[in-house]
């Protein structure tokens, strides 16, 4: 990373002077890639469900489903940023097509990932999207890929029997609320308590996937669908959020200090944009293979943050530090993550011996 003194040098007006025409959304854009992503994926599914595990049309079903309702689940991502009057009944159809019955209604991104976003919190303890993983043990990194295996399950239990749960016995809805609502990484993070901004139907959202959670397992019960659906649901929910956790290992430095207040400057130079092959974008979709040039400028719709990057690259007049964001790629980006975090320890090694001697 470069040094505090170069970062507060970035040419944070001249890139926004650049890309001021680049921060209007098109919903025709939204609604195509949308639609056609939950179509492709839950088409796809079917197919996977109905042909044999090791059939050349099952496993290709079961890859093409993973893929087109992972890039159709992270379109949560664009529901937080979203202008919401514009966007209203987009939230709705994406909820109905991906969020519930995938576990993940929109509420559980709301609020949490605006508070990532914000100046005096990103990359403090009240951030829940942040882990300091480039100053901590590698080996934690390795830990946070491993949590994805039971996500799948915690999500299911959470709305199928914790929801209901809490609807009967209201004690239960604070330490729910606070604990099992967040799409977040750090596991000691708590949830602050309900406002506007964690949507107005976050209510009715938890309802939907309750009823969505039983509507499949009494169909399973009663052998409208067959056992294989929970099994197929599972596997396909499992890849996408272990994709995911690779993408959000890729998506930062993760070299915040303690709870230090990061400028935006600094804030870019600790995200990170992943150029390299067009098919990052199969691990890193909606545009979140540029999660650097998204910190400074977090409105921006997804399908123009690649013309952004480039017309940095090319127009600024001092781009050096926008570059020292850039990762050549996904291995790329996992080599500077985990070498940051083994140099760490190995500095705390040397203190700890110089302090014994």
């Amino acid at each position: 990373m470069p040094a505090p003194e170069k970062i507060d040098e970035f040419p944070l007006k001249e890139a926004r002077q650049l890309t001021r025409d680049l921060l209007t959304a098109n919903p025709k854009i939204y609604w195509l890639d949308l639609l056609f992503s939950a179509t492709l994926g839950w088409c796809a599914f079917y197919i996977a469900l109905y042909n044999p595990w090791d059939s050349y049309v099952g496993v290709a079903g079961f890859v093409v489903a993973v893929f087109a309702l992972y890039r159709a689940v992270i379109f949560v991502h664009e529901l937080v940023h979203l202008r919401k009057k514009d966007f209203e009944f987009f939230r709705i159809v994406w909820n109905f097509i991906a969020g519930l019955p995938l576990m993940v209604p929109s509420f559980t991104y709301y609020g949490v990932h605006n508070d990532h976003h914000k100046k005096d919190l990103y990359g403090t303890d009240k951030d829940g999207e942040y882990v300091a993983f480039g100053r901590q043990h590698p080996f934690k990194i390795i830990g946070y890929v491993f949590l994805s295996f039971v996500l799948p399950a915690v999500f299911l239990l959470r709305f199928a029997l914790l929801a209901p749960l809490s609807w009967a016995v209201p004690p239960l809805k604070k330490l729910i609320w606070e604990g099992a609502s967040s799409l977040t990484i750090d596991l000691n993070y708590k949830r602050p308590p309900v406002t506007k901004r964690d949507g107005k139907y976050w209510r009715f959202q938890e309802i939907g996937a309750c009823l969505y959670a039983w509507a499949a397992i009494i169909s399973i019960y009663f052998e409208i669908l067959p056992l294989k659906f929970l099994i197929l649901w599972y596997v396909i929910a499992l890849c996408i959020f272990i994709m995911n956790s690779f993408r959000t290992l890729g998506a930062h430095a993760y070299l915040n200090k303690g709870n230090n207040i990061m400028s935006i400057p600094e804030q870019f130079v600790d995200s990170v944009d992943v150029t390299g092959s067009p098919l990052t974008a199969l691990w890193a979709p909606v545009g979140l293979r540029f999660h650097a040039t998204h910190h400074l400028f977090p409105s921006m719709p997804y399908h123009n943050l690649g013309k952004a990057h480039c017309l940095l690259m090319d127009k600024l007049p001092d781009n050096r530090l926008y570059m020292a964001a850039t990762r050549k790629s996904f291995f790329h980006a996992m080599r500077v993550l985990w070498s940051d975090a083994k140099a760490h320890q190995n500095q705390l090694k040397e203190e700890a011996n110089s302090e014994q001697l």
